[in-house]
């Protein structure tokens, strides 16, 4: 299992036919530590990309292309200093214009004691792969971080679903619009998090009994009925569609955006989900089966999708949202996107709820 956020909240409400919204908006850290440029790379590719604090950059960071000539003036007034959108959007620039895999992030020029006092463990981790941030820069690359968007929902965490309460990363209540500052989130994860308790309480004890209602959804069958060999065989597969549609996404829905790469997209990412699928069905996997990589890999389908729609439907840049087709911000378009559950006509196994037409008196 991947230490990673894959979506899951949001795939599953999607399929409990819930109201989509603002899932063009993803956030990209700009400083991520990029492992290509450490002079010992770690032993195995990272669960979690190790992110180096922005506090770097607002402490006199200075950020540098390969050949050590500083570029963010070029960008931006506030140089270092300007959101994290258009930084992350400068260092991908730079990385497509000039072939590079990363950029370097240097404070080295600040006293030795104030940076191991500030970024001990930002120095602990470079050190463990023998760079010496008071000596080198740090090598840094962009690394999506936090979607905006999510399962709409009102000031108490309820959404368009009768019972169904949302808080934190899978909800979107607006507090972020297009863009979203450092300490939002923390606002996110305890106060409306806080506000959707108590209804969601509520609601289970006025709820009605209702006999029926356990019947309504298919019952989850275990992987275990699956025979060993053909299991090993899914659970690789998995791992493999996993890489290419990380890729995929990276490729063509990343940092900056054009209505071409998408629509590849969208081809792409059909393409790759009906041959995993097949793939999974043909070894004897049952629609109701339920297995941690596959459950995670159908909900990344899933959300994938929601991103590309979100994105194509969004005719501007705003935000985090920045396509070269429509470079400029339109403030006739500010409003939010949204995905009603009608939205997709063609439901696949990733997006469709289980559900059994059952009628119940």
């Amino acid at each position: 299992m991947f230490q990673v956020a894959t979506g899951d909240g949001i795939a599953m409400c999607h399929r409990a036919q819930a109201v989509i919204s603002n899932m063009e908006f993803v956030q990209f850290h700009p400083t991520a530590l990029s492992d290509e440029g450490l002079p010992i790379k770690p032993a195995k590719i990272r669960d979690n990309a190790f992110l180096v604090t922005e506090a770097v950059r607002g402490d006199g960071g200075i950020l540098y292309n390969q050949s050590m000539e500083r570029f963010m003036p070029l960008y931006d007034d506030r140089a270092e200093l300007a959101p994290r959108d258009v930084v992350a959007r400068s260092i991908d620039d730079q990385l497509k214009k000039r072939g590079g895999k990363y950029v370097l992030l240097d404070i080295s020029h600040k006293p030795r004691e104030k940076i191991l006092a500030h970024f001990p463990n930002i120095a602990a981790e470079c050190l463990r792969h023998g760079l010496d941030i008071t000596q080198q820069p740090i090598p840094v690359v962009p690394a999506a971080h936090y979607m905006c968007g999510g399962v709409r929902a009102g000031l108490q965490g309820e959404t368009s679903v009768k019972g169904l309460y949302v808080a934190g990363e899978v909800a979107c209540t607006g507090l972020h619009g297009a863009n979203r500052l450092a300490s939002n989130s923390l606002l996110e994860a305890l106060v409306f998090a806080q506000r959707a308790v108590q209804p969601s309480i509520d609601h289970m004890v006025d709820a009605d009994a209702d006999p029926c209602l356990a019947e309504k959804w298919a019952r989850p069958v275990l992987s275990v009925s699956i025979k060993d060999s053909a299991l090993s065989d899914i659970i690789e597969k998995t791992k493999k569609t996993r890489m290419e549609l990380q890729s995929i996404m990276w490729e063509y829905v990343g940092i900056v955006r054009s209505t071409n790469r998408l629509k590849n997209a969208e081809w792409k990412i059909g393409d790759l989900e009906s041959e995993w699928e097949e793939f999974l069905f043909r070894r004897g996997w049952k629609p109701a089966t339920v297995g941690i990589e596959a459950c995670e890999m159908r909900n990344l389908f899933c959300c994938a999708k929601l991103v590309v729609k979100s994105a194509l439907a969004r005719r501007e840049s705003r935000g985090l949202h920045f396509t070269e087709d429509f470079p400029y911000l339109e403030e006739s378009k500010r409003k939010p996107t949204v995905i009603f559950p009608t939205a997709i006509q063609e439901l696949t196994w990733s997006s469709k709820p289980l559900q059994r037409q059952l009628q119940c008196k």
